[in-house]
């Protein structure tokens, strides 16, 4: 009867992280990386939450970090000034890192994004012949 009722609360316990877990959009930094992944973006995200209690995603994006690929949550807090950064590794599920950014943090980085879509988008100098 005791494995029954521990079976049962374990099982309700189980149940309400996974519902807990929000349904999120990951944004891929290049098409096909989500197809490398062997963590489902449900997964990293439950993952991720599990770091910042009481938090939202924000955003989510599939990313190359320092060598490995990594599922990349902005998560907000309400009431929390800034946002916490947690990264999971996409192919073995852990917790590479969470980062609380301010928001000068943020503003940091978004202009430091502008920047390298902007590097990224113009065409290479064309060389005229005889020049």
């Amino acid at each position: 009867m005791r494995n029954r009722i521990a079976c049962g609360l374990l099982a309700l316990t189980l149940g309400s992280t996974v519902a807990s877990a929000q349904a999120v959009t990951v944004k891929e930094e290049k098409t096909g990386m989500l197809k490398l992944a062997k963590v489902t973006p449900a997964a990293a995200t439950a993952t991720a939450l599990t770091k910042v209690p009481g938090g939202k995603v924000q955003s989510a994006e599939i990313e190359k970090e320092d060598g490995k690929l990594v599922y990349s949550f902005d998560i907000k807090v309400v009431g929390k000034s800034g946002i916490d950064e947690v990264l999971v590794d996409a192919m073995t599920g852990a917790v590479v890192s969470v980062e609380h950014e301010t928001p000068a943090d943020e503003a940091k980085e978004a202009k430091e994004d502008l920047a390298k879509k902007a590097k990224s988008k113009v065409p290479p100098a064309v060389k005229k012949p005889g020049a």
